[in-house]
C-alpha cells in the first residue's frame, strides 16, 4: 500500500470523543503488546494456589509410572507475606500543612475518608490486590462510584489483571502519563442492555448473534427504529477484530469495554500568591479580575484531561468526560518487580518455579524408590504371567512361584534388588530444593513463615526477622503507593461530593479524646462586610496530604507491652495519668467504660488532700465570720511578747556581767591595799547590805597558778566606787564607741 505524504506528516491528537478508528488502533497496539507474561503468570498462581501436579515434569513421570506428589512451599512463602501485610495494615489520616485554618478542614476529611475505608471495604481490596501483586507482580483495585443507591456511595474492588490492558508505553506507576487504559467484562446482554436503555436493540441483537447481527439485518426492515441502529449496521459491516472477542455464542454473553484515555489540551493557568494553580475560566468575574490587576501569575500549559467510554464490539455506547475531580484512571496498580527492558510485572514467584518443581518431582521419585523394586530374571523363571508378575513382586505379602524346570537349568536366574544409596542421594536434593526457596526468597525463611529455623537465641532471631522484612521493603514500598493512590482518590470523591454546600461534621471521640464538631463552609461575614466561607473545602483541599497511622491489632499489642514497660518504672503519680492511655490500647468491648473509671478513679483526692481541703474549708468559713481581725491582732501581741522576753534576757545577762567585772576589781583593790577592807565592810553596813540567804554559789571564775605583778592596776588614788572603772556610758557615735567601754582590751 502506498502512503502519500500527507498520510506520513503526524497528527495532532484530536479532541473529543474517540473515534472507531483510534478505537481499532488501541486494539492493535494491545496485539503487538507483550503478552507471554499473561499466561505465565496464571500459570505461577497455579502453582501458588496448589494446581502443580499437571506440569511437563510430573506428566513425563507418570508416564513412566512414577505417581505425582507435591509440597507446596510457594503458597506457603507467600501465605506469610500476606500475614504480615494484615498485621502491619495501617490507616488513612489526612494532615494540614501548616496553613491557618488547615487543620480542622483536615480533621474533618480524615473522619470522613476513615469511614469510606471502613465502608467501602478499602482494606479488603487492597489486600486482595496486594496476594497477586507478590506472586506475580501486578494487582488492581477499582475506586469508584457504588451502583446500589441504597448502600455506601464509593466502592473498591479488587480487578483480575487479564481484564485490564493499558498504554504499555506509560513510565509512571500512577500511570498518570498513560494514553488509556482499558478493561473488559463479560456479562449478558439483558443487564447491558438496562445500563443503556438507549441502545437496547443493539445490545439485544448483538447478543443474538455477535458482531455478525448484521448479516440477520435487512435494510428494509427499519420500521420504527432508531437511526443509530442504521450506523450500527454500517460499523459493524466494516469491524474485522475477531467475533469471540466480543461474543459467546455459548451462554449469549457479550463484552463490554470500559476505556479511559487522556486528551491533551492548552490551557491558561492562574497561580496565587498562596501557591494555588486553577485554570482560567473566563466566565469567572474573579479569574478576570486577578488577571486585570496582576493578582496573579499566569501562564500557558499543557494538561490531559481524563474522558471515559463504554463500547459494545465496534460500537460506542457512551463517551463523556470522567465524572471525578482527580487526574487518575479510577483503577489503582500495585506493581511488584518489572523488567528493565520490556517492564513485564513479576513477582516471587518466578523465582520458586523450578525449585519447586525440582521438589515435586524430588518426592515423587523419592516415594517411588520406596516401593519400587528391581527384579532380573531369565525368561520362563517364574511360573505365572509378567503382568501378573509385575503387580505381585511389590506387594509386602508377595508369593512368588518359580519354576523349578527353568531354575534347573544352567545360567537361570531370579534376583530382586532395592537401591538404598539413590534413595540417600535424593533426600540430600529435597533438603537442597527447600533450602533453596528460602535462598531465593528471604521471606520463606523460617523465622520469618514461623517455622523453626536456625537461630540458636532470640537476639540472632530478630535480627533474622528484620532481614526478612528488608527484603521485603520494595515490595511493601509499592504496596504503600498504591494503598495510598486509592486513598486520595477516595478523598477526592469526598472533596467532590461536599462540594461548597454548608456541612457538619460530628467526630466521634475515643477512649481518649471527647466528640467534636466542625463545620465545613460555614458563610461568615468579615470585619469590612465582606461574606466569605470559614473552612472553606475547596481552597483547603490542596493543604492536605495522607499518611499512614498503624491500627492492627498486633501494633496496638506491641504499642501496649512497650507503655507498659515504661508504665513500670514511673512513679505512683505519673502512673495513674498512663494507665487509660494503657486501656485505649487494649481490644475489650468495654474499653470506653474501663478508661472513664480510671479517670474518675484519678480524679479522686488522697487522705492529704482532703485533710488540707478541711483546714482551707475553715480558714476560709472564719474569715467569712470576721475572726480574721482577731487572729491578726493576737498574732501581734504573741510577736510582741516574743520581743520582751528576748530583751529581759540580754538585760540579765549584761547585768551579771557587769556585777562579776565589780567584783574582780574589788578583789584587785584589797589585793594591792588590805586595809580598805574593813572600811569597806564598815560602809556597806552603814549602807543597810545583809548577807543574801541563802547563800549565793561560787561562779568559780579560773586564777592563774602564779599571781602576777598589776603595773597599772585600774581605778585612781581615792575613788572609792566598786564599779571602778564605770560602765561604759553609750557613746554618741559608733566611732567613738569603738574604742571605749569595758569590752575594749586595755592596759588595765
Amino acid at each position: 500500500m502506498q502512503y502519500t505524504p500527507e498520510e506520513n506528516q503526524p497528527v495532532d491528537t484530536p479532541a473529543g470523543a474517540l473515534t472507531v478508528d483510534e478505537y481499532h488502533e488501541i486494539h492493535e497496539e494491545i496485539d503487538n503488546q507483550p503478552r507471554e507474561w499473561r499466561p505465565i503468570a496464571d500459570r505461577e498462581m497455579d502453582y501458588a494456589e496448589g494446581n502443580q501436579l499437571k506440569t511437563e515434569l510430573l506428566e513425563a513421570q507418570r508416564q513412566l509410572g512414577i505417581p505425582p506428589s507435591m509440597e507446596n512451599l510457594i503458597g506457603a512463602a507467600l501465605e506469610g507475606i500476606r500475614g504480615y501485610e494484615e498485621a502491619t495494615r495501617t490507616d488513612w489520616r489526612v494532615t494540614a500543612n501548616g496553613q491557618p485554618g488547615g487543620q480542622d478542614v483536615a480533621d474533618a476529611i480524615s473522619f470522613k475518608l476513615n469511614e469510606a475505608e471502613r465502608h467501602s471495604k478499602a482494606d479488603d481490596a487492597c489486600g486482595k490486590a496486594f496476594y497477586p501483586q507478590i506472586g506475580v507482580g501486578l494487582g488492581w483495585v477499582e475506586v469508584s462510584k457504588g451502583d446500589d443507591p441504597f448502600g455506601f456511595p464509593y466502592q473498591c474492588l479488587p480487578v483480575n489483571r487479564n481484564e485490564i490492558h493499558w498504554d504499555w508505553a506509560s513510565e509512571r506507576d500512577d500511570m498518570t502519563d498513560a494514553r488509556w487504559l482499558r478493561r473488559q467484562r463479560w456479562m449478558h446482554a439483558s443487564r447491558l442492555a438496562r445500563v443503556f436503555p438507549e441502545h437496547a436493540e443493539l445490545i439485544r441483537r448483538f447478543g443474538q448473534a455477535g458482531t455478525g447481527w448484521w448479516g440477520s439485518y435487512s435494510g428494509e426492515d427499519v420500521g420504527g427504529q432508531s437511526t443509530g441502529l442504521n450506523r450500527a449496521w454500517d460499523v459493524a459491516r466494516e469491524w474485522t477484530i475477531q467475533e469471540d472477542r466480543w461474543h459467546n455464542p455459548h451462554n449469549k454473553e457479550v463484552c463490554a469495554t470500559e476505556l479511559w484515555y487522556r486528551r491533551w489540551v492548552d490551557v491558561v493557568v492562574l497561580k496565587s500568591p498562596d501557591g494555588r494553580v486553577v485554570e482560567y475560566d473566563e466566565a469567572n468575574p474573579a479569574h478576570v479580575h486577578a488577571v486585570a490587576n496582576k493578582l496573579v501569575e499566569f501562564r500557558r500549559a499543557v494538561v490531559a484531561r481524563v474522558r471515559r467510554s463504554y463500547w459494545l464490539g465496534p460500537h460506542v455506547l457512551f463517551d463523556g468526560p470522567t465524572p471525578y475531580s482527580h487526574r487518575y484512571f479510577p483503577y489503582a496498580p500495585f506493581w511488584g518487580f518489572r523488567e528493565d527492558s520490556t517492564r513485564v510485572p513479576f513477582g516471587y514467584i518466578r523465582n520458586m518455579l523450578y525449585q519447586q518443581d525440582t521438589l515435586n518431582s524430588g518426592n515423587s521419585r523419592l516415594r517411588w524408590g520406596m516401593s519400587a523394586y528391581r527384579v532380573e530374571r531369565t525368561k520362563g523363571a517364574v511360573a505365572m504371567a509378567d503382568d501378573v508378575f509385575r503387580r505381585t513382586v511389590g506387594r509386602l505379602d508377595a508369593d512368588i512361584v518359580l519354576d523349578p524346570a527353568h531354575m534347573a537349568q544352567p545360567g537361570a536366574t531370579f534376583k530382586v534388588e532395592r537401591d538404598f544409596q539413590m534413595n540417600a542421594q535424593q533426600l540430600d536434593m529435597l533438603a537442597n530444593a527447600r533450602q533453596a526457596i528460602e535462598r531465593v526468597n528471604p521471606a520463606a525463611a523460617g523465622a520469618f513463615s514461623g517455622r523453626r529455623g536456625t537461630a540458636t537465641s532470640g537476639i540472632q532471631e530478630q535480627t533474622q526477622v528484620e532481614q526478612a522484612n528488608q527484603s521485603l521493603a520494595h515490595m511493601m514500598g509499592n504496596f504503600k503507593r498504591g494503598r495510598t493512590m486509592v486513598g486520595e482518590m477516595l478523598m477526592a470523591m469526598i472533596v467532590q461530593d461536599m462540594g461548597r454546600d454548608e456541612t457538619v461534621v460530628v467526630i466521634e471521640g475515643d477512649a481518649i479524646t471527647p466528640e467534636r464538631t466542625i463545620v465545613i463552609n460555614r458563610p461568615e461575614t468579615d470585619a469590612a462586610g465582606y461574606p466569605y466561607l470559614s473552612n472553606d473545602l475547596q481552597r483547603t483541599r490542596l493543604m492536605v496530604g495522607l499518611e499512614d497511622v498503624p491500627s492492627s491489632p498486633t501494633y496496638r499489642g506491641q504499642q501496649l507491652n512497650v507503655l507498659s514497660e515504661v508504665a513500670k518504672s514511673m512513679p505512683p503519680q505519673f502512673q495513674a495519668v498512663v494507665m487509660p492511655m494503657m486501656a485505649s490500647l487494649m481490644d475489650m468491648p468495654f474499653k470506653r467504660q474501663l478508661v472513664q473509671a480510671l479517670q474518675q478513679a484519678g480524679a479522686q483526692e488522697s487522705p492529704e488532700q482532703v485533710e488540707q481541703r478541711i483546714q482551707q474549708a475553715v480558714q476560709d468559713a472564719l474569715a467569712k465570720a470576721g475572726n480574721d481581725l482577731k487572729a491578726r491582732e493576737l498574732d501581734m501581741k504573741e510577736r510582741l511578747t516574743e520581743a520582751q522576753i528576748r530583751k529581759v534576757v540580754a538585760d540579765a545577762v549584761q547585768s551579771g556581767i557587769a556585777g562579776t567585772f565589780a567584783a574582780m576589781q574589788a578583789g584587785e583593790k584589797i589585793a594591792m591595799n588590805p586595809l580598805i577592807a574593813p572600811i569597806g565592810d564598815i560602809v556597806m553596813k552603814q549602807a543597810g547590805w545583809q548577807a543574801p540567804d541563802p547563800v549565793g554559789q561560787d561562779p568559780n571564775i579560773p586564777a592563774p597558778e602564779q599571781a602576777q605583778m598589776v603595773q597599772d592596776p585600774g581605778g585612781l588614788p581615792g575613788d572609792t566606787d566598786p564599779l571602778t572603772p564605770q560602765a561604759p556610758m553609750q557613746p554618741q557615735s559608733p566611732a567613738i564607741g569603738a574604742g571605749q567601754g569595758i569590752e575594749t582590751l586595755r592596759a588595765d
